[in-house]
């Protein structure tokens, strides 16, 4: 008689509630948000960067207070959750970001315009935490992968966001005015979420989570031995390999095509909008994949996807396979950052929040050193070897997938 021990349970498990079918919507919501948002202000840049006469240095380092608010703030992620729970911190981060980006619209002088952004990349990380916290108590309540869900409705935001700001631009609306409009809609949206979200404290017990409440005690009670500080370590570099990979699109992608290939102005953007649109594709089908083959199998085939499609469109350049190449990027990193966080977010031996935290904190300093890196190799090398980065990346999930979990058997 064959073991039933080794045979993945096919009984089909009771579906999710209402309450966690109105929070799936909820953390939507704020996801949507959070890309819009931040996309809102983006292309504002250029017009608040002449109208405050900054210079390429000066704009420069006032951009850069963004992600330096975040770093700076962002390991507080774990006790501020603890304290409030993820769903009113993540609602309230998000209407104290969008009143950050109103008043860094506004700023009348440079000094001013950095400290709104620093305050904004402060509240943000906080807000970043929170939501994909609060997500994965959900995903949890939902017995099967949702958080790559989660991460395509940002992607989602990130267009909505972007159309209103060029729409903004194009009718002539003044900046002011504009992100008025921005920070009074996506801050209503965000506190309406907030009465679907899930109540009661993100460590409740009682909820339905895998591992059994008193080993995870126990492994608290130890602290994180060796293995749970290289796991972390590990899944870090996983999830920095997703966003060196999505800067390469965001941050080089227009300029390599334009300057390195000489592709027209209108075919230029081509790239980034590739491996938008296929991240966006790889994170619809990411959850599917990972219940069917599990987060390690996903995250390997995608760092292989991305390695060899950007290293073939970097070693044979033409404009069509660069395109093609971003998007094969785009889609090969789709899953890594969302996996990571899930799997920080279960380490044994860390206090609730705590992995989710550290990993979220280190990926933005990934995003912070990951373009001065690719520049400095562009201005002594050329952008082609700096955007080998990109394959690099991928190789990188290849190496390290085993951090990751295997497919999880289904069980009643």
């Amino acid at each position: 008689m064959d073991d039933p021990s080794d045979e993945t349970v096919t009984a089909a498990r009771p579906g999710p509630d209402a309450a966690a079918r109105r929070a799936r919507i909820a953390v939507s919501a704020l996801f949507l948000t959070n890309g819009a948002l931040f996309a809102n202000i983006l292309p504002r840049y250029p017009e608040i960067k002449a109208a405050l006469g900054l210079d390429n240095t000066a704009y420069g380092l006032s951009i850069a207070a963004l992600p330096a608010g975040a770093i700076v703030a962002g390991l507080a992620a774990a006790v501020l959750i603890r304290r409030f729970g993820s769903a009113r911190l993540a609602v309230f981060g998000t209407a104290l970001t969008s009143v950050g980006y109103l008043l860094a619209g506004l700023s009348p002088a440079a000094l001013l315009f950095a400290g709104a952004l620093f305050l904004t990349g402060a509240c943000d990380a906080i807000t970043d935490v929170a939501q994909n916290a609060h997500g994965l108590r959900v995903q949890r309540r939902y017995g099967r992968s949702i958080i790559n869900s989660f991460h395509a409705i940002w992607s989602i935001g990130a267009v909505l966001g972007g159309a209103m700001a060029a729409v903004a631009i194009a009718t002539g609306l003044p900046v002011g005015i504009h992100l008025a409009i921005s920070t009074t809609v996506f801050a209503a949206v965000a506190i309406g979420a907030l009465r679907f979200c899930l109540p009661g404290r993100d460590d409740e017990a009682g909820e339905d989570v895998v591992a059994e409440g008193a080993e995870v005690r126990q492994a608290a009670r130890r602290g994180p031995g060796p293995r749970t500080i290289l796991v972390l370590a590990a899944l870090t570099l996983i999830a920095m390999a997703g966003a060196v990979g999505e800067d390469a699109g965001n941050s080089w992608a227009t300029l390599y095509l334009a300057d390195s290939l000489g592709a027209a102005a209108a075919i230029a953007p081509l790239g980034f909008i590739a491996l938008m649109l296929a991240q966006f594709i790889g994170r619809i089908l990411g959850d599917g994949l990972t219940d069917r083959f599990g987060q390690r199998l996903v995250a390997g085939a995608g760092g292989l996807i991305a390695a060899v499609g950007m290293g073939l469109a970097l070693a044979f350049p033409s404009v069509p396979g660069t395109i093609l190449g971003f998007a094969a990027l785009g889609f090969g990193i789709a899953t890594l950052i969302p996996a990571a966080m899930h799997a920080a977010d279960e380490l044994p031996g860390l206090p609730q929040g705590v992995g989710l935290t550290v990993l979220s904190w280190l990926l933005r300093v990934g995003f912070l050193l990951s373009p001065p890196f690719v520049g400095f190799i562009a201005d002594n090398e050329s952008l082609r070897a700096g955007l080998l980065i990109a394959p690099v990346a991928g190789l990188v999930a290849i190496l390290l997938c085993g951090a990751l979990e295997k497919r999880r058997p289904r069980s009643d």
